[in-house]
């Protein structure tokens, strides 16, 4: 009883602490990697758990810490940031998607492409939509078909998919012909138990 009291006192004031100074913004979202995104008057920076703001009031959009790294943009364009707020991707990019499994995909111009977090380009600006690497694979469209790439951006399986979802548990949602079915890593389609 006694730990559940002093459980509770310390619940209460950390609650109590966190609903001050989220009075002094307009939005507080969530915290990932030990940074909640925060916003005021249509400005965003990154608060620490208790509310020193880290990364200033500058950006005029801003997703979620992924990997250590947030997409920000700033001047209509996107870049991203470290966890202290510096800049390690300049801003250069029409659209920027989170880190995932080391990559980040990005529209430059047209075209998607992926980066690393140095911000060197990995897989080039051949795509006309792109998303994120999930177990491996990234769904990507190219002369208004779907496939897969690796990493190394080595076509994996083919662009003959009207729509593509990411992996989960080695499956993925495709669409062909009008109809939606399961695939395997391999391409292999899963047949329903």
């Amino acid at each position: 009883m006694k730990y559940l009291l002093l459980f509770l006192a310390a619940s209460l004031s950390l609650a109590g602490s966190a609903q001050q100074w989220t009075k002094q913004y307009d939005m507080v979202d969530e915290c990932t990697c030990g940074l909640a995104l925060v916003t005021k008057n249509d400005k965003h920076g990154f608060v620490d758990k208790e509310g020193k703001l880290v990364v200033p009031l500058i950006y005029d959009d801003a997703l979620h810490y992924q990997e250590g790294m947030a997409a920000v943009k700033k001047d209509g364009k996107w870049g991203y940031i470290d966890s202290t707020g510096k800049e390690v991707v300049p801003h250069i990019y029409s659209d920027a998607n989170s880190f995932t499994e080391g990559l980040a995909v990005v529209l430059k111009g047209d075209n998607f492409g992926f980066i690393d977090m140095t911000g060197k380009v990995v897989i080039p600006f051949l795509y006309e939509n792109a998303s994120s690497f999930s177990e491996g694979f990234a769904a990507v469209n190219k002369n208004g078909l779907w496939g897969y790439v690796d990493k190394n951006g080595k076509d994996v399986l083919p662009f003959k998919y009207n729509f593509a979802g990411s992996f989960s548990n080695g499956q993925a949602k495709v669409m062909k012909d009008g109809k939606w079915f399961l695939i395997d890593t391999t391409g292999k389609k899963v047949e329903e138990q």
